[in-house]
C-alpha cells in the first residue's frame, strides 16, 4: 500500500523510525510528512497564526520525507494537499510510535500522535495511531536527553513496530473510506510477536492538577498531576488492558460524538 506516516515527536524519534523500517520492511510504500520538533499535546491543531515552513530532507529512509515546523495536523493536511504527486493518492494515514501511551479519554483528545491519524480520516482514509507504553525512566531518557532506550525496550520497541505493520496490513485493505474512525492502538511492555490484542474502550478519568503553582513570575508549568480512573467495571479500558500485560484497540468512531 501506498501509506502517509507521521508523528508528534519529531523525525529523530527512534520510536517513529523503528515503525518507518518496519512498515518498509513489510513492503508498503511511504511517504513521510512529520513535525521538525517534538509537537506533543498540540491535540488536532493547525497552524493559524504564522505560515507553516517544509524542506524536504534526506533521513536514509528510503522514501520521500518532508519536515514542517507545524503540528501534525499540519503535516497531513499539506502533505496530502501539495507535497505528493498529483498521481499519489494514498491508502491510508499512519501515526507514531509514540513514546508513551495514548490512553484514556483525559489524553486521547489531546495526543498528537493521534490527531496526525484523525486528519487522515479528515480526508476519508483509514487511519491508525501507535503508541508504546514505557516507564518513567525511559519517558524522561527520550524527552529530557533524545537517548537510545535500552536493549530490553529497544527489543520491546521492535516487536512493537513488527505488530504495528501487520496491523495496518489487516486492517487497511479494503477498508471503507469516509468513516472518520481511527484505530487507537497501545503496546504494552514488554511486547511480543504473541502478545495478545484486545478491543478496548478509553478509560474515564480525571486529571486535575496537571500545572505547577503559580512561580514567582506568575507562570504554571506543565506537571504530571493524579490521574484518577471513575471508568465503569466493563467494559476493557485501554489502561487496565495494558496494566493486563496486552495491546490495547481502540476504535475511535468521531460519527459517534453527541446524543440526538
Amino acid at each position: 500500500m501506498k501509506l502517509l506516516v507521521t508523528n508528534d515527536d519529531g523525525i529523530n524519534s527512534i520510536f517513529f523510525q523503528e515503525l518507518v523500517h518496519a512498515l518498509r520492511a513489510a513492503g508498503h510504500e511511504l511517504y513521510i510528512a512529520v513535525p521538525a520538533t517534538e509537537q506533543s499535546w498540540t491535540g488536532a491543531s493547525k497552524t493559524r497564526s504564522r505560515p507553516v515552513k517544509c524542506a524536504a530532507v534526506d533521513r536514509g529512509f528510503g522514501c520521500p520525507t518532508w519536515m514542517l515546523d507545524g503540528t501534525p495536523s499540519d503535516c497531513v493536511n499539506i502533505a496530502i494537499a501539495h507535497l505528493l504527486e498529483p498521481t499519489v493518492k494514498v491508502d491510508g494515514v499512519v501515526s507514531g510510535i509514540n513514546v508513551g501511551f495514548n490512553c484514556s479519554l483525559g489524553f486521547v483528545l489531546a495526543s498528537g500522535t493521534v490527531a496526525g491519524a484523525w486528519e487522515g480520516a479528515l480526508h476519508g482514509l483509514p487511519a491508525a495511531a501507535f503508541s508504546q507504553d514505557v516507564s518513567e525512566e525511559v519517558y524522561a531518557l527520550m524527552k529530557e536527553q533524545g537517548g537510545t532506550p535500552d536493549a530490553d525496550m529497544l527489543v520491546t520497541l521492535k516487536a512493537s513496530a513488527a505488530r504495528a505493520a501487520r496491523f495496518v496490513g489487516e486492517k487497511f485493505p479494503g477498508a471503507p473510506r469516509n468513516t472518520f474512525t481511527v484505530h487507537n492502538v497501545n503496546f504494552p511492555i514488554p511486547c511480543r510477536a504473541d502478545t495478545e490484542i484486545k478491543p478496548t474502550v478509553p478509560a474515564q478519568v480525571h486529571v486535575p492538577g496537571l500545572f505547577s503553582p503559580a512561580a514567582d513570575d506568575g507562570s504554571h508549568r506543565l506537571v504530571w498531576g493524579n490521574i484518577i480512573d471513575v471508568s465503569p467495571p466493563e467494559p476493557l479500558t485501554d489502561v487496565k488492558c495494558l496494566e493486563q500485560g496486552c495491546i490495547s484497540h481502540t476504535i475511535l468512531d468521531y460519527r459517534k460524538l453527541g446524543h440526538a
